[in-house]
């Protein structure tokens, strides 16, 4: 196989519309409905809702809100971001902090989503690291 990026992800959610209005709101995200399904689409990417309980298949074993932790990188200072997190009254659990991601050296943000999910927002800082060796 030869990989080459993340499509889509999904959240299973404990209500569509509360993490609905969270997404948009906060994140900037476009609401999309597929039939009976909704998704966030953001740039080429999109990350489908799945309501706690649902039958959609196929599905990870275990299911379940909150259980997801992700990383999403923004062009826009990490001082807009905490701005704008603190004006949409999201609490800011930890950052800015230095980490290392898939695109570099990143500075980030985290806090939660309203079903607990982890959600960091980076800024890249250095893209030129030497990329870690396959195991």
């Amino acid at each position: 196989m030869d990989i080459q990026h993340i499509d889509h992800l999904v959240l299973t959610v404990g209500d569509v519309e509360r993490s609905v209005a969270f997404y948009t709101k906060v994140l900037g995200m476009q609401a999309v409905t597929y039939g009976s399904r909704t998704a966030l689409e953001f740039g080429p990417h999109k990350i489908n809702l799945h309501p706690a309980g649902s039958s959609i298949q196929p599905r990870a074993q275990a299911p379940q809100p909150g259980a997801a932790d992700f990383c999403l990188l923004t062009s826009k200072p990490l001082a807009e971001v905490l701005e704008h997190l603190r004006a949409c009254g999201v609490e800011v659990t930890a950052g800015p902090v230095p980490r290392i991601g898939a695109a570099g050296t990143i500075a980030s943000v985290y806090f939660h989503d309203p079903d607990g999910n982890l959600i960091e927002v980076a800024n890249v800082l250095d893209s030129s690291y030497s990329t870690p060796q396959a195991v």
